[in-house]
């Protein structure tokens, strides 16, 4: 049990591999970012050592550094997010703690403000339509 949790700290191909899915990327995105093919990008991800140079670009690309991909643990981030995120709701739906950066009744407001203008322009072309009618038929 000790030797595949050592491989699993070491094995740099799998942190990638990891990586990149918690970025939401496919290895065909990797590759054409690489410039190589998407073979190769699975070869690299089956790889337990990387070149630094390759590795290197690799982290550019997930937007980490070199050294963030040889300490990842995804045990320690698992723990970060469960430690830190907070809901007072247990449904999946609203589990997403959303604390907007503006003030939702001034944009209540903006939106009605918006609506009634929009409202006054539609009547105002109403208008417009009924007196174009009555000149045709005068």
């Amino acid at each position: 049990m000790e030797t595949s949790d050592k491989n699993t700290r070491t094995h740099l191909g799998r942190k990638i591999s990891r990586i990149r899915e918690l970025r939401g990327m496919k290895q065909e995105v990797l590759a054409i970012e690489l410039g190589i093919s998407q073979q190769a990008v699975s070869k690299i991800e089956q790889s337990e050592d990387i070149e630094d140079s390759t590795l290197e670009k690799i982290a550019n690309i997930l937007g980490v550094t070199a050294e963030g991909i040889k300490s990842f643990n995804e045990e320690t981030i698992l723990n970060i997010i469960s430690n830190t995120f907070t809901s007072n709701d247990s449904s999946t739906i609203n589990a997403i703690n959303v604390q907007p950066n503006f003030n939702p009744i001034d944009k209540v407001v903006e939106l009605f403000e918006e609506n009634k203008k929009l409202y006054e322009r539609l009547l105002a072309s109403g208008r417009e339509k009924v007196e174009i009618l009555r000149k045709g038929y005068n």
